[in-house]
């Protein structure tokens, strides 16, 4: 076969490949999904003590029982809340950009898991708990806006940086796509590093199915910068994951080093620094690529796959 004869048939591939996604995602754009944003954190800003009964009504899930209403009250009435609330306010008037991608990815699990109901959605304000930036349950989905105030923030002085560039806007619906995907995903085992890197690879293979309007360096949490390292490198680290016979390792330091977050990861190489973490994330999501793309079966029965199968038929191979 000539040269030429093989690039036309992998371009006509392409084109098909493409129009086949073209043709998916105007279907699913067709879903309907019935929710609104109920914005709690300007319902609170602009509560006064005597607002509390109604606010309670309206949100008991929010107030727990054992707590005084003495407590809220003087949430209420404290500074620090209050500027926190304004700052949430400035950053986020209104909320139709982030509503609309809500709608997009709830458009996407509506299509994959047909028992999907749009969940009720809440902002609110949690004292910037970086841990816990959205919950998410079967009906609904909390947000808390004061951990997406943008990387320069003053309140995120004392944060680290690594943690503190994903803290912005385009975040909120890539962390969403996760604790879904969490919901969906399952392994009995967690005692390898392959088991870690296939499991988060799960979670980012997810997001690619769930928001594929996003970018990937949007869903991994990494700046294009960052992406294209990773992407340029991938030969090398699978290399060292190989060299070093880490993949099957259950040394307890390995998902420090590899998979949770960190300013960079550690191969105790010159290297390091120029890194960016959770590179083990970063290779199990190539993985588990490969293995969706060799198996083509759909996203939620691979969120249930073992490790082990997932990774000897993905036949994985890196980017040279």
């Amino acid at each position: 076969m000539s040269l030429r004869i093989f690039l036309l048939l992998i371009l006509s591939f392409t084109l098909a490949s493409c129009n086949e996604d073209d043709k998916l995602e105007e279907e699913i754009s067709k879903i309907e999904v019935d929710f609104i944003v109920e914005r709690f954190d300007k319902a609170y800003a602009a509560a006064k003590p005597s607002d509390l009964p109604k606010l309670k009504q309206a949100y008991p899930f929010l107030f727990s029982k054992h707590v005084p209403d003495s407590v809220w009250i003087d949430r209420i009435n404290d500074t620090l809340q209050n500027q926190l609330l304004i700052e949430v306010g400035k950053a986020f008037p209104d909320f139709k950009d982030v509503n609309k991608d809500f709608e997009k990815l709830f458009q996407h699990l509506k299509y994959y898991d047909k028992t999907f109901t749009a969940p009720r959605v809440v902002t609110l304000t949690n004292d910037v708990d970086y841990r816990n930036k959205t919950i998410v349950t079967d009906s609904l989905l909390l947000v808390a806006l004061d951990n997406f105030l943008g990387e320069n923030h003053e309140f995120y002085q004392n944060i680290p940086r690594y943690l503190v560039q994903n803290m912005h806007k385009n975040q909120i619906v890539p962390e969403v796509a996760e604790a879904y995907g969490k919901k969906y995903a399952y392994q009995s085992s967690h005692k390898t590093l392959l088991d870690e890197m296939i499991y988060y690879g799960k979670l980012l293979y997810f997001k690619d199915v769930m928001i594929p309007f996003k970018t990937d360096a949007e869903k991994i949490g990494y700046t294009e910068q960052e992406l294209k390292w990773a992407e340029a490198n991938e030969s090398p680290i699978w290399s060292y994951f190989i060299e070093k016979e880490l993949l099957f390792s259950t040394d307890s330091k390995l998902p420090s080093r590899f998979i949770a977050d960190a300013p960079y990861s550690k191969f105790y190489l010159e290297l390091d620094n120029e890194s960016p973490g959770r590179l083990g994330q970063y290779i199990g999501w190539q993985i588990v690529r490969a293995y969706a793309e060799t198996t083509d079966e759909n996203v939620l029965a691979i969120l249930e796959k073992e490790p082990e199968e997932i990774f000897n038929k993905a036949k994985f191979k890196p980017k040279k």
